[in-house]
């Protein structure tokens, strides 16, 4: 995607010059019940596992549902209101991350799954994609149905797949489906110390 897209253009403009899958990227909540190609979600899962982490030890690991099976799992620890969106989407990721490592604990590892997420949200949108990212869900109740060892923190669970109308949301979410502003950017940033302004 070359370009920033009319929907997202009314609601997002950078102040500097960013690749515009930086602003198409948003959480919708509309899905298409449209397979995504296993080549497609490969190439999106590939593209997040080559992110940065601290001493190359790749913490985050990806649980993915694509079956309808499979799904039905992931549904029994979704909260409710994630469930009454989340269930259109055809592949849902929870991702976890090793919270030690062979020489003790690492305390990286949700900065680096979190950069692990972020670049599959970005690959995603170069495949014509969106994804939601969510922490509405039971953990307690998701690491007991998946099995998942104490030692992985859970982080959060994506939906993911292609954009869909809407008007396929319930009455009460079709107006918020719009792509979200940002504060401006220098209100994010200080400078050599916290509390001091950018300039």
């Amino acid at each position: 995607m070359s370009s920033v897209t009319p929907e997202v253009s009314q609601a997002r403009r950078a102040e500097y010059p960013v690749d515009p899958a930086v602003l198409n990227r948003w959480s919708t909540r509309a899905f298409l019940k449209k397979e995504v190609p296993e080549t497609t979600l490969l190439s999106v899962l590939e593209a997040a596992h080559w992110a940065p982490s601290a001493f190359n030890a790749q913490p985050w690991r990806f649980i993915v549902a694509r079956t309808p099976e499979e799904r039905e799992k992931f549904f029994s620890f979704i909260g409710e209101f994630n469930l009454g969106w989340c269930s259109q989407a055809p592949v849902l990721i929870l991702i976890v991350s090793k919270t030690v490592t062979d020489k003790g604990d690492f305390p990286s590892y949700a900065f680096d799954a979190g950069a692990a997420w972020g670049i599959l949200s970005l690959e995603a949108v170069k495949q014509g994609l969106a994804t939601h990212a969510m922490t509405g869900f039971d953990f307690a109740k998701a690491r007991e149905t998946l099995g998942i060892p104490q030692e992985y923190a859970i982080q959060a669970l994506v939906a993911l797949g292609y954009p869909g109308p809407k008007e396929s949301l319930p009455q009460g979410l079709q107006e918020r489906e719009v792509p979200s502003p940002r504060v401006p950017v220098k209100e994010v940033l200080f400078e050599g110390t916290f509390g001091h302004p950018f300039k």
